[in-house]
């Protein structure tokens, strides 16, 4: 039996810390039946039934209810139009990012084809000649006189 009275003695002061920090936090306009101090006084002198009574007469109205009441459309709530403009910046660095890295990679193939274009003629042995266009003639100053 004692230790239902201990046990039920932790219920209530937990339930009546509870019930007091609820009604500090309820706004002073919305708490309903008795002033919010009153209801301080009422919670400590009778912690149980102070209690019960905090949750039937005096506690505001749902705030869930209220809030579904006014709700808003999503293109005049700041928060989600902030959310869509930090979500639009993300989306147009992820393109740009993308563009720049196509943009790279083109580049570094266009460069390795510009080296394995010019790499044939870096691979030639030291004393071999370059092929050229002109003739080989070794008269080249006179002119071309042909009888």
């Amino acid at each position: 039996m004692v230790r239902f009275f201990i046990f039920a003695a932790v219920v209530s002061v937990a339930l009546m810390i509870y019930t007091l920090i609820e009604c500090s936090r309820a706004p002073k306009h919305l708490v309903r039946s008795l002033p919010k101090s009153a209801w301080f006084a009422v919670i400590i002198v009778l912690p149980l039934v102070g209690a019960v009574l905090w949750f039937i007469l005096g506690r505001p109205v749902s705030t869930a209810n209220q809030s579904s009441a006014q709700q808003t459309a999503p293109d005049d709530d700041e928060d989600f139009l902030r959310q869509l403009e930090v979500w639009r910046r993300q989306q147009q660095r992820e393109a740009e990012s993308k563009a720049r890295e196509q943009e790279l990679n083109s580049q570094s193939k266009n460069k390795k084809n510009d080296d394995s274009v010019t790499k044939p003629e870096s691979n030639r042995a030291p004393g071999a000649e370059k092929p050229s266009d002109k003739s080989e003639d070794t008269d080249s100053d006179s002119p071309d006189t042909k009888a």
